[in-house]
């Protein structure tokens, strides 16, 4: 049977830890599967690619979802998006990341952080972090940086002030003497991060394609949680991620695959914390709308067959 192609959309970073598994040790192509990797430089470009169906699957925060399927998207798009998540995946491992002179959150007053994109991504959980420590939308500016890649690499010119990054770049900030000013999850203990996305129509028509993709990512994550594939797997990280050290990959390995805040073993999609999603959205989000269904913006069919057929 000849192998079906995938084309994949998603940041650059550490977090494509399963995807890398899954290609490595062959069990996309086990399952009939080839990947064609595509890495964005910002969650822009990625969502309204994936509306137009340059790609057909793409790894981003389920908050970006929820966003153009709103009509709440920043990037213009010529068509009605039918985006939905079709499994999840972690909480985002979001870090504030700031300068060193930056000794708490009202050393932030007077300078700009970045963000990737203003009304998308994690832009509103930066926000909610700095208001529930006393930093006003005023007090500070906001700069769109790209994704975490091009704000991971602005930070590190001195560009601005802090960014939220996503795991490893913390870790590799503080070895250059950036500081760490808060995780995320200290003020959000349930939120969906990044979630597995396509269009419905797509889906629909390739069930059995996101089936196959699907259950190959799983043994990937099965593979992870091995305790005998810890040091396969943090040689992997040290392979594909830059300025990765074989410490800094066994630590990320340490927070990934923690299991409590890190991968979900079985990439379940975490509806208490799809509902925080949309409370900031509620609250950040333009035109402002109340959003209160957290199932609204997800299809668990597949996962499900999935699941059960492996």
């Amino acid at each position: 049977m000849a192998e079906a192609t995938l084309k994949v959309i998603v940041f650059p970073g550490g977090f494509n830890l399963p995807l890398w598994t899954g290609l490595k040790q062959g069990f996309f192509a086990r399952r009939g599967l080839s990947l064609e990797l595509h890495f964005t430089t910002n969650s822009m470009q990625q969502l309204a690619g994936l509306i137009r169906g340059d790609w057909e699957i793409g790894f981003t925060a389920v908050d970006n979802v929820i966003a153009y399927q709103e009509g709440q998207g920043e990037a213009a798009i010529d068509r009605e998006p039918d985006l939905f998540a079709f499994m999840g995946g972690d909480n985002g491992f979001l870090r504030l990341v700031v300068q060193p002179e930056i000794r708490g959150y009202a050393d932030l007053r007077g300078r700009t952080l970045s963000v990737d994109a203003l009304t998308t991504g994690f832009a509103f959980v930066l926000r909610k972090m700095l208001a529930l420590n006393g930093v006003a939308e005023q007090d500070v500016s906001f700069e769109r940086g790209g994704g975490v890649m091009q704000r991971w690499e602005a930070l590190k010119a001195g560009k601005h002030a802090g960014t939220l990054l996503l795991t490893p770049f913390e870790l590799i900030a503080q070895k250059i003497g950036l500081r760490l000013l808060q995780s995320a999850s200290d003020v959000f203990p349930r939120y969906q991060g990044v979630v597995g996305a396509a269009r419905r129509g797509w889906a629909e028509r390739n069930s059995e394609t996101l089936v196959a993709f699907i259950r190959a990512y799983l043994d990937a994550l099965d593979w992870l949680f091995q305790p005998a594939n810890r040091a396969a797997a943090a040689a992997l990280l040290v392979e594909k991620v830059p300025n990765m050290s074989p410490d800094l990959a066994s630590t990320t390995c340490d927070i990934f695959l923690a299991g409590e805040g890190g991968f979900d073993p079985l990439a379940r999609l975490d509806v208490e914390g799809v509902k925080t999603v949309l409370a900031l959205r509620s609250e950040y989000g333009q035109p402002q709308k109340s959003l209160a269904d957290p199932r609204r913006y997800d299809d668990l069919g597949c996962y499900e067959r999935a699941l059960k057929t492996r």
